[in-house]
């Protein structure tokens, strides 16, 4: 399959020293099993958690660590990478194979991966200088937006029930199954004069973020990421 290298670049605002980089940050296991993107996602996860918890210390000087920690999760996250990774459109450069069905399936996940593996890559052929501007470029408007308050769904639903019932929400692990590797859990949750709300994660917390987030939903509590919404008026 071709792909436009140069047109990539363009998009990135960043021309590759070694383009076999590039190629290599696009190219799914699927597609090429032995050279493809996953040494370069590696790298790139742990050079954008350096950039971003660098950038928040600097907006942030006197911000206590926990908070940091969570305004550093909401930016570097699967989701927000994709979200970026779908701006720069790398679902349109994606190198991936289906030996199968021959078909070319890109996934949320993929492109997620992806953009990580791009930041490996513009750090070995450019150096950290050219990388830092790239990411706090791309991720300027979630940086702008990374002063607003971070309540995870668990605190929110927490708040409301001692508010409210002066009882905490009560947790229950339904079912663990899958493979060791890739476990799925099935949590539910409650507070009073309500019945368990469930949802499934890939581990027991992200389960129980999920299903106390679908249980504010369903007591019309979530409207956004805001903490007054946690309450009635």
């Amino acid at each position: 399959m071709e792909i436009n290298i140069n047109k990539l670049q363009k998009i990135l605002n960043i021309k590759f020293n070694n383009t076999n980089l590039l190629i290599q940050a696009i190219t799914h296991k699927s597609y090429d099993a032995k050279t493809n993107y996953e040494i370069l996602e590696f790298l790139g996860d742990r050079v954008l958690g350096l950039i971003i918890s660098n950038k928040l210390i600097e907006l942030y000087p006197s911000e206590k660590v926990g908070i940091l920690d969570k305004k550093f999760s909401n930016l570097v996250n699967k989701n927000t990478c994709y979200k970026v990774g779908i701006k720069l459109r790398i679902n349109e450069f994606v190198l991936v194979g289906n030996s199968k069905k021959n078909l070319k399936i890109v996934e949320n996940k993929i492109i997620s991966e992806i953009c990580e593996s791009l930041i490996g890559a513009i750090y070995l052929d450019k150096g950290l200088k050219t990388v830092r501007e790239f990411i706090l470029y791309t991720w300027n408007d979630f940086l702008k937006t990374s002063d607003e308050p971070i309540v995870d769904a668990k605190t929110r639903l927490q708040e409301f029930s001692l508010k409210k019932f002066k009882t905490l929400p009560v947790y229950k692990v339904i079912s663990n199954t899958g493979p060791k590797h890739k476990p799925s859990f099935k949590v539910g949750v409650k507070i009073k004069n309500t019945k368990f709300t469930f949802s499934n994660g890939s581990s027991k917390k992200n389960a129980e973020q999920a299903a106390a987030k679908l249980l504010l939903k369903n007591l019309y509590l979530l409207w956004d990421f805001k903490i007054k919404d946690i309450y009635y008026h």
